[in-house]
């Protein structure tokens, strides 16, 4: 009954309906809480209600015999903590709690799920630090949203090293498959490319780490850069410090990355310049300083993917850097004036060859030296066919007159 004009509360009779696989009450307006014994339907497989004004708590009444694969509450007004009891959901893929109220600690506990492919707690009130332990956690894990919370402290570094699914590359997919089945597709809200994009769809392939708008603190980890699959990476609007990794450089099918509102210094590594997915770059608002490297996405990015760096110069960048000393105006102003030079400088050569043989002879044989040392005959032989050429015109036209 997904998007329509519901209103009302969820009746506790629904709770009757034991054989009930697939409940899916999105984007409709209904309010109060949810009926706790949704947790004790034992074949219950999809619980979609997000975009609703539900309120109270979570369910606390999942039993280990669980088949819950997917459980998707985005968008309401959920209060409390995150309920303990999901971790006897181990067939549990995506679990979407953003945009609530919902008030607690990371839940480093869902980790031992061996299933979970998309976890979205983004838009709450979570906070504290990222407390991780040396059991493996999160082995499946594609997509991770904490956006928008207060979490504080470093980025947890040891997280980053259990996330496996994000370290390797399928290269045997021959087509897209999709998380869900043939009955119901999974969908989350994602920022990405410099906007909140609803992928409908999620790719098993997809892979993103949102940690923005929080209150980190400290550098950004260069094991960041063993998650070569990522896609989608934004750390914006903390308070990180210290230089970019040039590790960064080995996600190789990164397409959106965001550093934007911190506090990081030094240069932009020039690894970054060679990764060729990256669609959307944003670096403004630190404290870097030098040149901007230069590579073929780099020339796609305009000013604002740096401003708020004074310490930054080079293209698209006014200032200059290094042998560039003008802008993107004056650099086509300049190429220009170099064509132009560069007719007249071969004008002037053809006249002053034609001036004498003596001349001529000095100038072809500095041009046959050069040739020789380089190992290139076939551009003498061009060369040399266009001289015969052009002094047998000459001669015709004295000839003439």
């Amino acid at each position: 009954m997904d998007g329509n004009k519901i209103t009302g509360v969820i009746p506790l009779s629904i709770c009757n309906v034991t054989s009930l696989q697939t409940l899916v009450l999105a984007r409709n307006n209904l309010r109060g809480a949810i009926p706790q014994c949704l947790g004790n339907i034992n074949s219950l497989r999809i619980l979609d209600m997000h975009h609703n004004s539900l309120f109270g708590t979570l369910p606390t009444t999942f039993s280990a015999g669980s088949v819950l694969k997917s459980f998707n509450l985005r968008g309401n007004e959920l209060e409390g903590r995150i309920s303990r009891s999901l971790a006897n959901c181990n067939q549990l893929q995506v679990l979407d709690l953003g945009d609530n109220y919902l008030n607690d600690t990371f839940p480093m506990w869902l980790g031992t799920l061996p299933n979970l492919k998309v976890l979205s707690l983004r838009s709450n009130q979570l906070h504290g630090a990222i407390r991780t332990s040396r059991i493996k956690n999160f082995p499946e894990l594609r997509i991770i949203d904490l956006s928008y919370n207060a979490f504080t402290e470093n980025l947890p570094t040891s997280l980053f090293q259990q996330l496996k699914a994000m370290r390797t590359i399928d290269q045997t997919l021959k087509e897209p498959t999709y998380i869900g089945d043939r009955y119901y597709q999974d969908s989350v809200t994602l920022a990405t490319k410099g906007r909140n994009l609803e992928l409908v769809q999620i790719l098993t392939v997809y892979t993103a780490i949102d940690l923005s708008s929080n209150r980190f603190e400290g550098h950004i980890p260069s094991i960041m850069g063993d998650l070569i699959a990522l896609r989608v990476l934004n750390l914006s609007h903390n308070r990180l410090q210290g230089h970019i990794p040039n590790s960064l450089g080995n996600l190789s099918v990164v397409e959106s990355l965001d550093l934007s509102f911190n506090q990081l210094s030094g240069a932009i590594p020039q690894q970054l310049a060679f990764l060729t997915s990256l669609a959307f770059l944003n670096l403004s608002n630190n404290h870097l300083q030098g040149c901007i490297p230069q590579g073929p996405q780099f020339q796609t990015f305009e000013n604002n993917s740096y401003e708020g760096n004074n310490g930054l110069r080079g293209f698209p960048l006014s200032e200059g850097c290094g042998k560039d000393r003008v802008s993107e105006t004056n650099n086509t102003v300049s190429s220009l004036d170099d064509q132009e030079s560069t007719s007249e400088f071969l004008n002037d050569f053809w006249n002053a060859f034609l001036m004498g043989y003596g001349s001529v002879l000095c100038i072809g044989l500095s041009i046959i030296y050069f040739m020789i040392s380089s190992g290139n005959l076939k551009w003498l032989a061009r060369i040399i066919e266009e001289l015969e050429h052009r002094i047998i015109m000459q001669r015709r036209k004295k000839h003439q007159g």
